[in-house]
């Protein structure tokens, strides 16, 4: 079964489930009206399944891999990379001053889904350059700007975060590496950094690494970090490139998936590198790129059930296996119930997915077309919700779809064990989930819980609403509101150790 655009259920979630149409009428993204969206739906899923759903196998069947201290990347991955490139959708949601189509964040997320699910491991590529373009519309200086952005937008270069070390993983204040004043208003950085996303590329010219590391007067902990911008070969004030840098590709990860997306061990070794930011306020900077990356990173896991459902349907459509309960007993195994209950299941957890990814985008658009408080922490709040919900769906609905191939599920010529083995590793990167749920709990709740109860008493409102038009489903939900307002009642009620450990339950 081909790979199938989901623009139909995106189109439905938009106008129906997370009131969109909000976000065109505050004049900030007035251009963005129905028939807007759907012009830009409809394009997008026609690159993802005509041009980038293909290269998913080859991907995994070809993995990126490091010669001569350079990365080659699988076949096809640098035309499905240019055609990204060409449409813009690097830079959809960027600033229109340095090439981008200044967008909703929203409609990137809708675009970023489709991506993922067509072939993951080449959408990791321009997840982490937006996030990075997102960074750097914030933080970076006028001259720092006007060099990366027109090139991070337009897809001529990519970006890349570098913030773990092999001693220091979650806890990136224990990080080692070094920069050193060079007199110039540029800096040395040396160190190691590892499980960096696509490092190096045979397809742009450039790569821009966002590199956290710590100057001579920084302190202990996160509060002495800085963030430097650290380009592969280094550019002149007009952007033009000029002599490599002192970084390189040490190795390539050996992955359980994504095996088309490098992840590379980086040595810096003295390395020029630009302040971003201000000094010692290098977290600040970076969790501008992250929280960008966690929705994101929510949405690959969103992309990826999507994925498995369709490829679970197309077999279960097809696969005939024992007599089924319906008509004359030959029909495929989706006339087995156990089967349909898990491929309801599927659709269930993908739909839910998909709705609080968008929700939590709708909201990061609201807040910044109006500046209004209520949307700004609503955009927090979901943050972390999304990025967990849509991994854990991912997760789960790839391993429903193993289950439903039986043993071919098992097996790589289907393609199911991939979108699991591709996907397992979104709890874990961009802040596992675990510390995603003691974020929710513990900053999150911060306000005095004022963020969740809002929420909350709009699910019960909308379970109020539904009591003459669903009465089958109103009931639930009202229960589920109530259930989820006692819950947040007895989190503030603890202190942060018990918290934690209930927070992702």
């Amino acid at each position: 079964m081909p790979y199938r655009a989901p623009i139909s259920e995106l189109r439905f979630v938009l106008r129906h489930v997370v009131g969109f149409d909000a976000v065109a009428a505050t004049g900030a993204f007035a251009p963005c009206g129905p028939e807007t969206t759907d012009a830009i739906l409809t394009e997008a899923g026609r690159l993802c399944a005509e041009v980038l759903a293909p290269l998913r196998r080859a991907g995994d069947e070809h993995p990126a891999r490091l010669e001569n201290g350079a990365v080659r990347t699988p076949p096809g991955f640098a035309r499905g990379y240019r055609a990204i490139a060409e449409g813009g959708w690097i830079g959809i949601a960027a600033d229109p001053a340095h090439g981008g189509m200044g967008l909703p964040q929203t409609l990137a997320t809708a675009v970023n889904e489709m991506m993922a699910s067509a072939c993951l491991a080449l959408h990791t590529n321009p997840l982490m350059t937006q996030g990075q373009i997102e960074a750097l519309e914030h933080r970076a200086d006028a001259a720092l700007k006007a060099v990366y952005l027109p090139r991070l937008i337009s897809g001529e270069w990519c970006a890349t975060m570098n913030l773990t070390e092999p001693q220091a993983g979650s806890d990136v204040g224990a990080l080692r590496c070094r920069a050193e004043p060079l007199g110039d208003g540029s800096f040395a950085i040396s160190g190691q950094k590892i499980y960096i996303t696509w490092a190096d590329n045979d397809f742009t010219a450039n790569v821009c690494h966002l590199v956290l590391a710590r100057l001579p007067d920084g302190g202990p902990g996160t509060r002495g970090i800085s963030l430097f911008m650290v380009p592969k070969i280094i550019p002149d004030a007009e952007g033009r490139l000029g002599a490599p840098n002192a970084l390189r590709v040490l190795s390539l990860e050996g992955k359980t998936g994504l095996h088309g997306s490098p992840t590379a061990v980086m040595v810096y070794e003295g390395a020029r590198g630009w302040l971003v930011g201000e000094p010692h306020r290098g977290m600040a900077a970076m969790f501008t790129m992250m929280n960008n990356a966690r929705l994101g990173v929510g949405v690959q896991g969103v992309g990826a059930a999507e994925a498995a459902l369709q490829l679970a349907l197309g077999h279960a459509r097809t696969r005939r296996q024992g007599t089924t309960p319906v008509g004359d007993g030959s029909g495929p195994i989706a006339d087995h119930a156990d089967v349909r209950r898990m491929l309801g299941l599927m659709a269930a957890e993908t739909a839910a997915a998909r709705a609080v990814a968008l929700g939590c985008a709708v909201a990061i658009d609201m807040a910044r077309a109006t500046g209004d408080a209520g949307w700004q922490a609503r955009a927090a709040f979901l943050t972390p919700i999304a990025k967990v919900c849509g991994t854990e769906a991912g997760i789960a609905v790839a391993d429903l779809g193993i289950q439903i191939h039986g043993g071919m599920g098992y097996v790589e010529q289907t393609g199911a064990a991939q979108l699991w083995r591709d996907i397992r590793v979104s709890a874990i990167y961009e802040g596992t989930n675990g510390i995603q749920a003691m974020d929710l709990v513990g900053r999150k709740l911060a306000d005095g819980g004022a963020a969740a109860r809002a929420l909350i008493a709009e699910i019960a409102g909308a379970a109020e609403a539904a009591r003459q038009t669903l009465p089958g489903m109103a009931p639930a939900l009202a229960e589920a509101a109530g259930a989820q307002a006692r819950a947040t009642r007895a989190m503030l009620d603890l202190g942060p150790t018990d918290r934690a450990a209930g927070a992702l339950a």
